[in-house]
């Protein structure tokens, strides 16, 4: 996948670009068996509950902001919402994170999930407060906990501005002390 370095989106135009091993490698006969992005994760955190999102970029980037979950994807609105493919959430409280504007698809999916899970809860948080252009947008969780600046991000801008305060801080090996 092609990711644009500003925005931090998939680059969709002017044509998608996306590619697969098996289509590369010419692989005929080929079946593809797709699982949930980081679904490899749930056998080290067996008792974490789980957050669903539909981008892989956002499951990374949701995963340090809120580490308490593992952060899964499905690949797109659409994604890996299969009965072989959520089985792997048997027993599981389960979170489903929509981008802004597939809240009624994902509903949909959510019946499949609750005859599996332990418990399935739908989060609507973007949807209430998103202003009507950022669901134009179809932003997701991602674009809404990189909108606020952490520590690091104010320091990266401050190195900027001021190229020599990185010498400052190589010099005398200083850290960044979050609080």
């Amino acid at each position: 996948m092609l990711y644009n370095p500003v925005t931090g989106h998939r680059v969709k135009e002017p044509r998608s670009y996306v590619s697969w091993v098996h289509t590369e490698l010419g692989l005929e006969h080929f079946n593809m068996k797709q699982c949930l992005f980081g679904e490899h994760l749930l056998a080290d955190y067996p008792v974490k509950a789980v957050a669903i999102v539909e981008s892989e970029k956002s499951a990374l980037i949701a995963t340090h902001f809120m580490p308490d979950f593992v952060w899964l994807a499905t690949g797109g609105i659409h994604g890996c919402f299969k009965a072989d493919t959520v089985s792997v959430l048997k027993g599981r409280a389960v979170m489903l994170c929509p981008d802004l504007g597939a809240k009624n698809v994902w509903q949909e999916k959510a019946h499949l999930l609750s005859s599996i899970c332990s418990k399935v809860v739908f989060s609507e948080i973007l949807e209430r407060c998103a202003t009507d252009e950022q669901k134009g947008k179809g932003l997701d969780i991602a674009d809404f906990l990189l909108m606020t600046e952490t520590p690091t991000m104010t320091l990266q801008k401050m190195i900027k501005r001021c190229p020599s305060l990185q010498m400052l801080i190589d010099q005398f090996q200083l850290e960044l002390v979050e609080q």
